[in-house]
C-alpha cells in the first residue's frame, strides 16, 4: 500500500541526506517535486529540480486548490507542493515523500489526514550546531537566525506522528522506511 510521507525537521539536521539514500536504495520511493516562483539555479531542470512558475500561475493553482501546501519563503518567493503529482504516484502505489518545512507538514495533515508526519531530530543540540557550522554555507547572521527557528521547530516535534534521531545517515533512512511501511 502507498503511503504520503512528510520528512520535516530543524536546518542542517540531515533531512536531505536522508531522503537522497532513501531514493538511492529503496524502490518505490517517490520525491514529491515542489513548484517554485524563483528562477532556476544553473544545472536546474523544469520538472526534476522544481516546477518553476510565474507567481501568476502559482497564484492560480493555490486558487484552483492545486496545492497541497505553500509557503513564501524570505518574503520573497513561493514553494509549494502541487497535489496531482503526489495523488498520481500515490495511485501508482509509490510511497510519496515530502521534504518540506513545519508550516506545511500542519497544512498537508489538515489537507490528507492520513499522511504520516516524520519528524527527524538530530542526536543532540551541540550536533545540529557543529552539522551547520560544517557545512559553511551561511554567514554567521544567517546561522544564528537558523538556529533561532531550529529551536522553535524542535519544539514542535511533539506534533509529528513519529521522530526519528538522525545519528547515522542509513539507520534513519531505515529506521524511515520502516514507518512509512508499517
Amino acid at each position: 500500500m502507498s503511503r504520503l510521507t512528510v520528512i520535516a525537521g530543524p536546518t542542517a539536521v540531515g533531512k536531505g541526506t536522508v531522503v537522497q539514500y532513501m531514493l538511492s536504495h529503496f524502490d518505490n520511493v517517490h520525491l514529491s517535486v515542489s513548484a517554485t516562483t524563483r528562477a532556476p539555479r544553473p544545472g536546474e531542470v523544469d520538472g526534476r529540480d522544481y516546477f518553476f512558475v510565474t507567481a501568476e500561475k502559482f497564484d492560480a493553482m493555490i486558487a484552483d486548490g492545486e496545492m497541497l501546501e505553500y509557503a513564501i519563503v524570505h518574503g520573497v518567493h513561493k514553494y509549494g507542493t502541487p497535489k496531482t503529482p503526489v495523488i498520481e504516484a500515490l495511485a501508482r502505489g509509490e510511497h510519496v515523500i515530502l521534504e518540506i518545512d513545519i508550516q506545511g507538514a500542519r497544512q498537508v495533515k489538515r489537507v490528507m489526514p492520513e499522511a504520516l508526519l516524520v519528524f527527524i531530530k538530530p542526536p543532540s543540540w551541540e550536533e545540529l550546531v557543529r552539522r551547520l557550522d560544517a557545512r559553511g554555507t551561511e554567514s554567521e547572521t544567517e546561522q544564528e537566525a537558523r538556529l533561532k527557528t531550529a529551536r522553535t521547530e524542535l519544539d514542535s516535534a511533539s506534533e509529528f506522528d513519529a521522530i526519528v534521531v538522525n545519528e547515522d545517515i542509513a539507520k534513519c533512512a531505515h529506521d524511515v522506511l520502516d514507518l512509512i511501511q508499517a
